[in-house]
């Protein structure tokens, strides 16, 4: 009996040891996976800041020529507590793989996400270029815009970023400037494939993949449409 009285106490420490272990993992899954509900609880959010300050918009102080889908970054502290309980579990301020971000501001301002897990890879690839005297340039897609020989920077395959779109796995692409940016192109030939909206060569086509979408199209190029086919390409500048 006095065995079994020290055995339980052990096992329970071990147990509640396991336990703790296990709760965190479960809590990171969840900051991988975007919710509808959370989006929509943030939009009211933002809707109801903007109302109450004269139309202004919580969002961070960017650089004028940060890209447009990276530009306007939700800024957690100016709606946390008063607008909306707390930061969503799946935000990066949170410990999430997402940033909150705005489209349309000016017309209409509407909440979107930004899959940081693309921003690892790209690092990744910077990284490996630094070593490099020359990126290893390979085809010439666009008058800027290039492949390259993963496997000049020591990649066994080359690394791909997964569409939140269509969940088919992107190609990167270098732009001359040595910019590492996602290839959006098969996922905005379907997009048009599957749609009988009608673009107009030169103009940049993007918006179309954040129509009915979670998320706005992270770290690319802009895109239109060639004369001939109407098919994407990308929009020289």
């Amino acid at each position: 009996m006095n065995k079994l009285k020290k055995i339980v106490p052990s096992l329970l420490l071990v147990l509640t040891f396991l336990s703790g272990c296990m709760y965190p993992e479960e809590n990171l899954a969840q900051n991988n996976i975007p919710y509808e509900a959370q989006l929509e609880s943030v939009q009211k959010a933002v809707d109801q800041y903007q109302e109450k300050n004269g139309g202004i918009l919580p969002i961070k102080t960017k650089d004028a020529s940060t890209p447009i889908y990276q530009k306007y970054l939700i800024d957690f502290k100016k709606i946390v507590p008063g607008y909306i309980p707390e930061i969503p579990g799946n935000a990066f301020e949170n410990g999430g793989v997402f940033q909150y971000v705005l489209i349309d501001v000016e017309t209409d301002p509407t909440v979107k996400l930004l899959d940081l897990r693309i921003a690892d890879t790209i690092r990744d690839i910077n990284l490996r270029l630094s070593t490099n005297k020359y990126p290893p340039f390979k085809d010439q897609l666009s008058k800027n815009v290039f492949t390259l020989d993963f496997s000049k920077l020591g990649f066994s395959e080359d690394p791909v970023a997964v569409s939140p779109y269509t969940g088919t796995n992107l190609p990167f692409v270098i732009s001359g400037e040595g910019e590492i940016y996602v290839d959006y192109r098969s996922d905005l030939y379907q997009l048009l494939k599957d749609s009988e909206q009608s673009m107009t060569p030169g103009e940049d086509i993007r918006y179309i993949l954040t129509e009915d979408s979670m998320f706005v199209p992270a770290y690319s190029l802009p895109y239109t449409v060639d004369s001939a086919n109407s098919e994407p390409i990308f929009l020289d500048n």
